[in-house]
């Protein structure tokens, strides 16, 4: 069975960072894309980061882009964000997911129960 465990998250001051990490279990990770979201305010979760199965192309949400990092060890199965200048609209509970789509990245499985982002001063 397919799960995911993010931990990582907090509570920062603007400015200030978090490495949120999601290890995983029940799928053949080498072979799959991997990415986080977050839930944001919209029926469906919203996209931060995305990497290939190899781990060499990533692609990032636009308010994720020269901020956040996403990486992966094939090894251990799990799959990191690195963040940094983090702002308070950046605050929301962060999710990994394994992603598949040719017209664009769609999450595969159920949700964990996610990581907790807050950002304030």
């Amino acid at each position: 069975q397919v799960q995911f465990v993010e931990s990582g998250g907090g509570f920062v001051q603007p400015g200030g960072s978090l490495r949120l990490s999601c290890e995983t279990s029940g799928v053949t990770f080498r072979d799959v894309p991997m990415a986080w979201f977050r839930k944001g305010s919209g029926k469906e979760h919203e996209l931060v980061a995305v990497i290939t199965a190899s781990g060499g192309i990533t692609k990032y949400a636009d308010f994720a882009n020269n901020r956040f990092d996403i990486s992966r060890d094939n090894a251990k199965n799990t799959v990191d964000l690195q963040m940094r200048g983090l702002k308070p609209e950046d605050t929301d509970v962060y999710y990994c997911n394994v992603v598949a789509g040719r017209n664009g990245v769609y999450p595969v499985y159920s949700w964990g129960q996610g990581t907790q982002v807050t950002v304030s001063s």
